[in-house]
């Protein structure tokens, strides 16, 4: 039989008032984790956004192009379409790793500080 744990204690940890999370908030450790974070995501969300609407513009008004033939039947449309699949998984990739170096480091200091009291 499985038993569910109990919620955490409020004794363990202090929790934050509605200024404590105003103060945070208009603090400059938050501004830099809110800096790092939208410096890091805005560019490139713009970036793939635009890559794909680049794909989608050549599919619909340049189809002689994407219908030219690499070798075989492979020809520029799919292996666009499927650098596609590539730069989403790498961008994740890439996103995790940003995040893990500079994004959850401070975040965690923050709310440490936040439920420690301190």
């Amino acid at each position: 039989m499985a038993t569910d744990a109990p919620p955490p204690s409020t004794e363990q940890y202090h929790l934050p008032s509605t200024e404590e999370f105003t103060e945070v908030q208009e603090s400059a450790e938050f501004a830099e984790l809110r800096h790092s974070y939208r410096s890091f995501a805005f560019p490139l969300t713009f970036a793939f956004i635009a890559w794909y609407l680049l794909y989608v513009l050549l599919s619909n008004y340049a189809g002689d192009f994407m219908g030219t033939e690499l070798f075989g039947n492979i020809n520029v449309a799919l292996l666009l379409g499927l650098a596609q699949f590539l730069t989403t998984f790498l961008i994740a990739w890439w996103y995790a790793r940003h995040a893990a170096a500079k994004l959850d480091p401070k975040a965690e200091a923050i709310k440490s500080r936040m439920e420690g009291g301190a």
